[in-house]
């Protein structure tokens, strides 16, 4: 891993903080259109261009320093937790609504083993990079905030403006969740299991 980050290390003129922020915006804007231009049709379309933007993000957050560390017991005990509160809270305040899904859901094991790559690629760059790096230049209010505003923003293309809400207090939530978890053990394990629930709804 640390050849990884070597090969991918910004120029030392983009690590200031606030250009790896912009730079992190950047790199996730554009994975975000790239996707949705090639979800295509078919299954296996969807499932590649899923896996790509998985890559690209990974590729991105380990650029701007994010590392990984292995996840304990605890974090991943509450993020399910968490996760059951993004999944219940939905069906509890608009019954009937059923969560997107980005990727056709057929066969399973490629669903599970692709959405696992996105949802800890996006909690890398996420929760990960962006949180910390903005935090660094602007305070831990602003990193909430500019980190649930890009998990919201990022679904638009392939969901439409209608997630934005939804998305954006999933993001705070998943915040809360990297903050007390300490890592990104707790919320990737959120996230995973409020897309699971979207496949079986």
């Amino acid at each position: 891993m640390t050849t990884l980050r070597r090969a991918v290390e910004l120029p030392a003129w983009l690590r200031a903080a606030w250009l790896r922020a912009a730079w992190l915006l950047l790199a996730l804007c554009s994975a975000a259109l790239a996707r949705a231009a090639l979800n295509g049709q078919t299954t296996f379309a969807a499932f590649a261009a899923g896996a790509a933007f998985g890559v690209v993000l990974l590729l991105a957050a380990t650029a701007a320093g994010w590392q990984v560390r292995r996840p304990t017991v605890r974090p991943v005990l509450l993020g399910v937790a968490g996760g059951l509160v993004l999944v219940l809270l939905p069906g509890i305040t608009h019954p009937g609504v059923a969560l997107p899904v980005g990727m056709r859901p057929q066969p399973f094991a490629a669903w599970v083993l692709v959405t696992g790559l996105v949802v800890v690629a996006e909690e890398a760059l996420l929760r990960g990079a962006l949180l910390d790096t903005v935090r660094e230049a602007a305070g831990l209010p602003a990193a909430v905030v500019v980190s649930s505003a890009a998990f919201a923003l990022m679904h638009v293309p392939l969901y439409g403006w209608e997630v934005v809400p939804i998305d954006l207090a999933a993001g705070v939530w998943l915040a809360g969740l990297r903050l007390a978890g300490g890592g990104i053990g707790a919320p990737a394990a959120a996230h995973f299991l409020a897309d699971l629930a979207g496949w079986l709804t």
